[in-house]
């Protein structure tokens, strides 16, 4: 299975992924405020709708950047040390402003399935931030010179949305709880924010460092 990357790699992208899925963004402030307006099974809706935004940034980076491999690996070299930079600026905005999580329990009417889906997506696909993070981290898993760069992509994105479901999933079914707790416990969003910082600063390095050989 040329598709599945090395083990030492699939355990960083795992680990990555999953402080990623559990640090606070506009997907889980959608997802936590729409469980507390409409329910959970709105909300569940919402995560399907986020999910099927990711294909389509995966889709969208697996076949650009194996066009891009084609066409110049230079490019492809330098896609990669300003994915290493942006990783680096996450990590500089991560201290700097930190997680941001404000949700209001405001009753509202319950929306269809297709409309929370359609929220979750549409939050997802039009986020300039996830547009730019996806074109940025998912290639600092791949090689220039690696004839299943495209397979691996793919594969590396359905991991992400794996990974990331049930995180999702249980932020939903505590989003009572949670809500409340994070925005009263600033010092552990603090924590998460350090955190994300050091790990992706982590992968800005390294990535930097292999390419000066």
């Amino acid at each position: 299975m040329d598709f599945v990357p090395s083990l030492p790699t699939l355990l960083a992208f795992a680990a990555a992924t999953l402080l990623l899925a559990a640090t606070p963004g506009p997907d889980m402030t959608l997802s936590i405020s729409r469980a507390l307006a409409q329910g959970k099974k709105s909300a569940l809706f919402v995560v399907v709708g986020t999910s099927l935004g990711i294909v389509v940034h995966t889709m969208l980076v697996a076949f650009g950047i194996s066009a891009l491999i084609t066409a110049s690996p230079t490019a492809f070299l330098m896609l990669k040390t300003g994915g290493a930079a942006y990783l680096f600026w996450l990590a500089v905005q991560a201290i700097r402003f930190g997680s941001k999580l404000t949700v209001a329990k405001v009753e509202s009417q319950k929306g269809s399935a297709l409309s929370n889906i359609s929220s979750g997506f549409w939050v997802n696909l039009l986020n300039p931030k996830v547009i730019i993070f996806f074109m940025t981290f998912l290639p600092q898993f791949v090689s220039a010179g690696d004839p299943a760069v495209t397979e691996k992509l793919l594969f590396l994105g359905l991991c992400f949305i794996l990974i990331g479901m049930p995180v999702n999933a249980s932020v939903i079914f505590a989003a009572d709880w949670l809500a409340g707790w994070l925005q009263n416990n600033k010092k552990v969003l603090r924590g998460m924010d350090y955190t994300f910082a050091g790990v992706f600063s982590i992968f800005a390095a390294k990535i930097l460092l292999t390419q000066a050989k």
